[in-house]
């Protein structure tokens, strides 16, 4: 009698574990699709505004079904492009002014990271998601929050977002009105726009 409690009770444990772990997504690798990714910035200045590009280099998102439980991105800073300059010489001399130390230190800081904290699902808006993570600019790091737009596609996920972050938090003060006087027609506001578009794609397919 006793025998059979337990093994009734062994059974009962084992079939609720199963039902459980049945019930629980497992966890998926979705790496960058090079290919289909891409962030543009979007820089003013009194007199006007920059427009160009910078490759994300590689990443990955680990997902509990249709949910972000981590992720992080590597962007490379020496593939900053100018998009609105026509004549070459005044468009190269502007990447190289900001890969310098005025800006950006590629040299000393090739790569910006962005590592996911949460992705929070939204109710209502035109966007899906909230999206909270920690960017890494010339090794420095302060968190930052936007609302993105997290659409599945064939194999994988897209991922599109807009948002601005105040360049002077990671060392960029090159004329900022924050720290220079009297800058006039040198002045460059502190807010870079960036226009995020990320494609990421199942590791293997079974």
């Amino acid at each position: 009698m006793k025998f059979s409690f337990i093994l009734k009770r062994f059974f009962a444990i084992n079939l609720f574990a199963f039902l459980f772990a049945s019930s629980v997504p497992a966890s998926e690798t979705y790496v960058l699709d090079t290919q289909n990714s891409k962030l543009q910035w979007n820089a003013k200045k009194v007199t006007g505004q920059h427009i160009g590009t910078v490759d994300i280099k590689s990443g990955s998102v680990t997902m509990d079904g249709e949910t972000v439980r981590s992720g992080s991105f590597q962007v490379d800073m020496t593939t900053i492009m100018d998009l609105d300059l026509k004549k070459e010489l005044m468009r190269n001399k502007l990447i190289n002014h900001l890969k310098s130390d005025d800006f950006f230190a590629v040299e000393k800081y090739p790569i910006t990271v962005f590592k996911i904290i949460q992705v929070i699902p939204l109710k209502s808006g035109n966007t899906t998601h909230s999206v909270t993570g920690n960017l890494t600019i010339k090794g420095i790091t302060h968190e930052i929050q936007f609302p993105a737009v997290l659409t599945k596609v064939e194999n994988g996920y897209q991922l599109n977002a807009e948002f601005d972050i105040d360049r002077t938090k990671w060392d960029l003060r090159y004329n900022s009105g924050k720290f220079f006087q009297k800058l006039g027609d040198k002045l460059i506001y502190d807010n870079i726009h960036f226009k995020l578009d990320v494609v990421v794609k199942k590791t293997s397919l079974k």
